[in-house]
């Protein structure tokens, strides 16, 4: 009885929506910009000819399609919203351009996993130079632009590296950006995504819940970063950086960013750093209010099988991290800027597991907080003096936490640091070849980088139906509850209508 009820309810409503919408114009969804119209035919008949598109661009003719997105984003204007069409790849010869404030690149419908469009980067290289780059929000008027539930494949593909710029660029001389639910991943140059800092006016970019990776190879000067950002006031959190291989977050300085809720893990690649606070320049190793908390970070773990009684095993690849979270620049890049340090920036509260060279690494810093870091699950600390490792600085031996004494000054430390005599050029360490060092312990799944919801927000909250319930009776009641509100409101609808078209009727004007 209630469904019936319940269905009646609804016929009726249907019938009288419909016969109240019948007049009513079209609407259309992703309108192409329409120029050159007088202000009396905005109030004529929708003209199918000049206002219907699909409800996204196509990859097909191949051969106009750079060109085509350009132009759309060149010709739109602020606000336009270039639709891709899910499950497409667009073979893309050189970078789409944003071109005007508040643009947004995304796949129609905002899916989160395989079904988001992909832009492959497909233009030409030769002799280490070409395209490098699928997307660019660097341009002097892009504020408020958007990159959103789209996927980069950049394409290296095992090859060394190409000079230019990343796979995503964005930020520049530019404010209140946004990149989500993006996955980029084999950069064919330096990184899967870089915030820039234009003229050091680039501000409040926010950078979430994105996949990133595999980026670069652990082949000696083949590395790539997975996110890199340089533009101060920035947000980079809930982000899934896999398989990065220079440093999995980057931070060039970028003062007053802060970096949270991230995870960066291992697999089959040796990362040089977890997250980096280690660049000089651009902003003079200033890292005033940035803030790097609550990340964690998976070195590698051993990929066989524990027996009974076993703690470590041989991981097929040797991955580990060399610096889980590397501070200032002498870790790095030895005495390359002399007595320059990293000023004024804070570590809270990040989570360590699997295999490190070095979980924390300080050296070169000033007036850094470093307080409530922690070891979870099984760790080792592993590696040894490689090739490039200097033979006039000591090498210390892998650990937890270290700090070099003699080049951190003003700085609040967290108890367990190891201090050591010579904190310079630590990433020089190698790990074993084979042998059983690698903890037994886990890493995300990949489907875990993608949330398998919308991107679109939702509610948290639902009904719950799985005790008790309302009685038959009361299940009558609000039948016929429905049935009457929803003929009153019919009622209304009839009326009110009939009072609209004699009323345009008598002014003259067309309903």
């Amino acid at each position: 009885m209630v469904t019936q009820a319940l269905f009646l309810a609804a016929g009726l409503l249907a019938s009288f929506a419909s016969a109240s919408l019948e007049k009513r114009g079209r609407t259309f969804q992703h309108r192409r910009a329409v120029t050159g119209l007088s202000r009396d035919a905005l109030f004529s008949e929708p003209s199918t000819e000049l206002h219907t598109r699909a409800d996204c661009e196509p990859a097909d003719p191949l051969n106009t399609l750079t060109d085509r997105l350009n132009t759309l984003l060149n010709s739109s204007g602020p606000g336009y919203v270039l639709p891709l069409c899910p499950g497409v790849q667009y073979f893309i010869q050189a970078p789409i351009l944003f071109a005007a404030q508040d643009q947004e690149i995304s796949t129609v419908g905002y899916p989160t996993g395989d079904d988001r469009a992909t832009l492959v980067v497909a233009g030409p290289v030769a002799n280490g130079q070409g395209h490098t780059t699928a997307v660019d929000g660097t341009c002097q008027n892009c504020s408020g632009v958007k990159l959103r539930n789209i996927q980069i494949n950049g394409t290296r593909a095992g090859a060394s590296p190409t000079n230019g710029g990343a796979n995503i660029e964005m930020g520049g001389s530019n404010a209140n950006q946004l990149v989500e639910y993006v996955r980029s991943f084999d950069p064919r140059s330096w990184s899967c995504l870089h915030i820039a800092e234009g003229a050091f006016t680039c501000n409040n970019i926010t950078v979430q819940n994105n996949d990133i990776g595999p980026c670069g190879s652990d082949n000696f000067q083949e590395w790539a970063d997975g996110i890199s950002v340089s533009c101060q006031n920035s947000l980079v959190r809930n982000n899934m950086v896999n398989n990065p291989t220079d440093g999995g977050i980057v931070l060039f300085g970028s003062p007053g960013t802060v970096v949270e809720n991230n995870t960066i893990w291992v697999e089959t690649m040796t990362l040089l750093g977890g997250i980096n606070m280690v660049d000089y320049d651009p902003w003079n190793g200033n890292y005033t209010n940035t803030v790097v908390r609550n990340n964690v970070i998976r070195g590698g773990f051993a990929t066989e099988t524990a027996d009974a009684g076993e703690t470590k095993g041989v991981n097929q690849n040797d991955a580990i991290v060399k610096i889980g979270i590397a501070i200032g620049p002498r870790t790095w890049f030895g005495d390359r800027y002399f007595n320059n340090v990293s000023l004024s920036g804070t570590v809270l509260n990040n989570q360590l597991t699997g295999a490190f060279g070095y979980g924390i690494a300080i050296s070169s810093a000033t007036n850094f907080t470093v307080q409530g870091n922690t070891l979870v699950g099984n760790t080792s600390f592993i590696g040894s003096n490689g090739p490039n490792c200097s033979t006039t600085d000591i090498t210390p031996t892998p650990a937890p936490f270290v700090q070099d004494q003699n080049t951190v000054q003003s700085s609040s430390i967290q108890s367990g640091f190891q201090i050591i005599p010579d904190g310079n050029s630590l990433t020089c360490i190698v790990p074993p070849d084979g042998g059983d060092y690698w903890p037994f312990g886990g890493n995300p799944s990949s489907s875990g980088s993608s949330p398998t919801s919308s991107g679109s927000p939702t509610s948290s909250s639902s009904p719950d139906t799985s005790h008790g319930g309302l009685s038959g009776g009361a299940k009558a009641g609000i039948a016929v509850g429905v049935i009457l509100g929803v003929a009153a409101l019919a009622l209304v609808t009839y009326f009110v209508r009939n009072w609209a078209v004699k009323r345009a009727r008598t002014s003259g004007h067309r309903y």
